[in-house]
């Protein structure tokens, strides 16, 4: 039995010939008859099969294309060769060793040393004023800024005269009265103190003190009447006029002192260290540390010499600060500064205090020292270290530092973007400088 190209059971025998391009249906006998119907499908499937076989080269050949392609796709890719990066231009100034007094620099407010409040310890109305009595006169101590009608005042004082005086004869009339009684009563014995007129003559000597004290009194409220300070200084505000009537208590006007004025500086803990002077120290006028007061006044400079005179002996909480006295003398003379400009009161002014003595310190310009009081560093190799430093002293032109530098080291003073601890840096002329260590002269002050 043998299936027909269909797959179905026929007893047909399929006879083929090879005519060179693959098999042909060459007969097909079914019951001794010849069946072309049969024939037809077998002949269509040949052809197919002919014409894939035809295709194959060219889709082998695609699959070798796509599997050559993803295997140079798929395969490992040697790792790209990476530059260095550049080094980053840098300038950069030598860290030197130096002997130096540095200056501390503060910020402060002129304040008078002394003020009064004028308060009226007498009623009565104003009949007198000073020329000085103006906002911004000066005075002396010789000088009534005001003065309060006194005919109340007089008066009185003129009564207490009186009683004075009467109380001055009682005392006589009394001690003469007990002189007489001692020698009346000279040959008894311990004759009673009545009999003697003590008791009188105490009562006169109380009448006399107490109209004494009334004296006294009238006199100082006659004083009262005119206003007078025992100081030389400048009013500051006035508050009543010629005319008008004040009561005991009220305020006439407020006065400062012209002799002596002085600054409150807030010091730091570090600056206090660059003084070397304790928190509560107490000098003198001419004992204490020197200090230069500086003020730009219409476009000019101008400067005036004080003295550090103590320290407060306590930490103000909220800055953390403490604060420093500066004294200054004479504000107001004709010569206060190179440009005859007194240091008047209210004025904001720097103040540059001379600290000790620096031996063996390192200094690094300002631009240097970095937020944090971190240092940059470029090493003999060409890379940056980032350095933590110990600074006891910084101004505007320079910090001294006693600890993260070493003197001849290279230190950046200019920007860098996105620093690295490592980084490959240059300096502007190319070459990195080998250390050196400089000196510069004692005593040198630094710039402030």
């Amino acid at each position: 039995m043998r299936l027909n190209p269909r797959g179905v059971e026929n007893p047909c025998a399929i006879e083929w010939e090879d005519l060179g391009r693959g098999p042909v249906v060459q007969s097909c006998l079914c019951l001794g008859q010849r069946d072309r119907s049969a024939v037809a499908p077998v002949e269509e499937l040949f052809m197919v099969s002919e014409l894939e076989r035809a295709a194959l080269p060219a889709v082998i050949g695609l699959i070798g294309v796509a599997v050559y392609t993803l295997l140079q796709v798929t395969a490992p890719q040697p790792a790209p060769k990476l530059e260095a990066p550049r080094p980053i231009r840098v300038k950069v100034e030598p860290a030197i060793r130096t002997l130096t007094r540095p200056n501390v620099v503060a910020f402060g407010e002129v304040r008078a040393a002394v003020r009064t409040e004028l308060v009226a310890q007498v009623g009565g109305k104003v009949v007198a004023t000073s020329p000085a009595f103006i906002e911004g006169g000066n005075f002396t101590p010789d000088d009534v800024l005001l003065s309060i009608e006194d005919t109340d005042y007089r008066a009185a004082m003129e009564e207490v005269l009186a009683r004075v005086a009467a109380a001055k004869l009682e005392l006589e009339q009394a001690l003469a009265d007990a002189d007489v009684a001692r020698k009346l009563l000279a040959n008894e014995s311990n004759p009673s103190p009545l009999a003697l007129r003590e008791p009188q003559v105490a009562r006169a000597e109380a009448a006399l003190r107490a109209a004494q004290t009334s004296l006294s009194l009238a006199k100082t409220n006659l004083e009262r009447t005119q206003i007078r300070l025992p100081y030389t200084g400048r009013v500051e505000n006035k508050f009543v006029d010629l005319g008008q009537y004040v009561n005991p208590g009220k305020v006439l006007g407020t006065v400062f002192g012209t002799d002596v004025v002085q600054v409150r500086l807030p010091l730091t803990t570090s600056q206090l260290a660059v003084l070397a002077v304790p928190i509560g120290y107490q000098g003198s006028a001419d004992g204490g540390l020197a200090a230069t007061l500086t003020a730009t006044l219409g476009g000019s400079l101008h400067r005036w010499e004080g003295t550090l005179t103590g320290l407060d002996a306590s930490i103000d909480p909220a800055t953390r600060t403490v604060y420093g006295t500066v004294i200054i003398e004479e504000p107001y003379s004709e010569s206060p500064s190179a440009l005859d400009m007194p240091l008047a009161v209210g004025l904001y002014v720097d103040a540059e205090v001379e600290g000790r003595l620096m031996l063996d310190a390192v200094q690094i310009p300002a631009e240097g020292l970095r937020a944090g009081d971190k240092v940059f560093v470029l090493t003999g190799e060409g890379l940056l270290d980032i350095r933590d430093a110990d600074v006891v002293y910084r101004s505007r032109s320079n910090a001294l530092l006693s600890a993260g530098v070493e003197p001849g080291e290279q230190v950046i003073v200019s920007a860098i973007r996105n620093p690295v601890r490592g980084m490959r840096l240059q300096t502007i002329d190319g070459a990195v400088m080998a250390d050196t260590v400089i000196t510069e002269p004692a005593n040198s002050d630094n710039e402030a």
